[in-house]
């Protein structure tokens, strides 16, 4: 293959990663609707609301909705208004600060540094990526040398 077709299938791939990024993003948000009704049916026939997900992914669901960065207590009382059981955990807050730890180790939370001694979490959002043609990869590096040009005279 031709150094060109490597670059036409890259666009290809690079176009149907933006598709498909695009997709996850409202199917997350559609399951994320569904759950807030169910939990809000499920009070209003005077269940229990209860959700059968794991410590991580419950946390996952937490901060993906979240409009600001949470600390874990702000984790542990939004798990807690969903219907999390954190009876079976000892000591809860610990339990999600672990995870919280873990997943901005692995890149899926952002770690949020607020007043001295305190921090919150966020969800990472996803980047898109961008194609760009040899005519912006021209104009880009034109741009940068002469830049420098400039920055030597």
């Amino acid at each position: 293959m031709s150094k060109e077709e490597y670059l036409k299938a890259f666009e290809a791939a690079t176009r149907e990663m933006e598709i498909l990024t695009a997709q996850k993003a409202e199917l997350e948000q559609r399951i994320l609707t569904l759950r807030q009704t169910l939990v809000n049916l499920s009070r209003l026939c005077g269940l229990t609301p209860t959700v059968s997900w794991g410590m991580t992914d419950g946390i996952r669901f937490i901060l993906r909705r979240a409009q600001r960065p949470l600390t874990a207590v702000d984790v542990r009382d939004e798990l807690a208004n969903w219907g999390f059981d954190m009876s079976k955990y000892a000591n809860d807050l610990s339990a999600i600060h672990t995870t919280l730890k873990r997943l901005n180790q692995s890149g899926e939370i952002r770690f949020v540094a607020r007043a001295v001694g305190s921090h919150a979490y966020e969800w990472q959002r996803p980047t898109t990526p961008v194609v760009l043609d040899k005519d912006t990869l021209r104009a880009i590096s034109d741009h940068e040398r002469a830049k420098k040009k400039r920055s030597r005279e």
